[in-house]
């Protein structure tokens, strides 16, 4: 029998709470319980020693599909203490990918890893689609293919900050976070922001593998700001009342109106999944699914204090 390689990871084990405050349930995995990457080989991969150039024809014979996710950021994706198995993985995006296998006749199997390993996921062919709330950035459209966006935030800023409550006098602007300590996702959008958006840049660049450590770090005064998606930032607030922490009102970070969306992404060059997905994605946008399932998932995330 031939040999395929396989990185096994540790189970993910449900922690009392990631938030020291105790105030939310969102961190009951650690990111670091996560594998930075993983090595895996298709049996046609080891026939031939290379990716065949037509994943979709290879999703459809061995009939799964294989969508890396950060499970860290509800309502998008997230984990459910109250479940266990492949069932604790939850969220919009996590709906999205299981419509995505049944339109195409075959499983689902929801690979976690942390963002930047999700990225290199794809770039490297290991996995077949990235669904982790990707915004588009030049950068990534030169990694990866990227997929029609499939979600666009009502918010009327899309990016800003989230600092404590009592910096909301001396925080007024980008510009006064020059002697502060500033934090992002690694790899995300928002840390192409800190590069390019700070006029006086900062006196120090943090870098976590989810947002919600780089929220905690704020709280907890290991960093002054947060440069996060406002909705996210919104939503931990709710579930967080009396946290000390506050949007940065008036202070956002600009986007491309035309590059918008939350898209999926796809190995460069695998042209038929995408225009696969691509079509799959028309349709639940005419049928208004992926707004549903925010909503539901929004509140459900509440509910459980995320």
């Amino acid at each position: 029998m031939k040999k395929r390689m396989i990185c096994l990871y540790g189970a993910l084990a449900l922690a009392a709470a990631l938030l020291s405050t105790g105030c939310s349930v969102l961190g009951t995995v650690e990111a670091s319980a996560l594998p930075e990457t993983e090595t895996f080989m298709t049996e046609s991969e080891e026939d031939s020693g290379e990716a065949a150039a037509d994943r979709l024809s290879q999703i459809l014979e061995r009939g799964y599909i294989e969508v890396a996710t950060e499970p860290y950021f509800a309502p998008f994706e997230f984990i459910d203490p109250l479940a266990s198995g492949d069932e604790r993985y939850v969220g919009a995006d996590i709906e999205l990918a299981r419509y995505i296998a049944n339109k195409l006749g075959v499983e689902c199997r929801i690979v976690p890893l942390e963002f930047t390993a999700v990225l290199s996921s794809i770039t490297e062919g290991k996995y077949d689609l990235a669904i982790s709330a990707l915004a588009y950035s030049p950068q990534r459209a030169e990694a990866m293919e990227l997929s029609k966006g499939y979600y666009y935030t009502e918010d009327e800023i899309q990016y800003g900050l989230l600092i404590r409550e009592l910096d909301l006098e001396t925080i007024t602007s980008t510009s006064e976070l020059s002697d502060k300590v500033v934090v992002v996702q690694s790899g995300s959008i928002q840390e192409g922001f800190a590069t390019d958006q700070l006029p006086e840049g900062c006196a120090e660049l943090k870098r976590v593998s989810a947002t919600t450590d780089g929220f905690l770090m704020v709280q907890e005064g290991k960093a002054d700001a947060c440069i996060t998606a406002v909705s996210t930032a919104e939503l931990y607030l709710e579930a967080n009342e009396g946290c000390g922490m506050c949007i940065a009102p008036d202070i956002e970070f600009v986007v491309d109106e035309e590059t918008q969306g939350t898209r999926i992404g796809i190995k460069k060059g695998e042209t038929e999944l995408l225009d696969k997905v691509n079509e799959i994605i028309d349709g639940l946008t005419e049928e208004g699914l992926y707004t549903e399932w925010y909503r539901e998932y929004s509140e459900y995330a509440s509910s459980l204090g995320l």
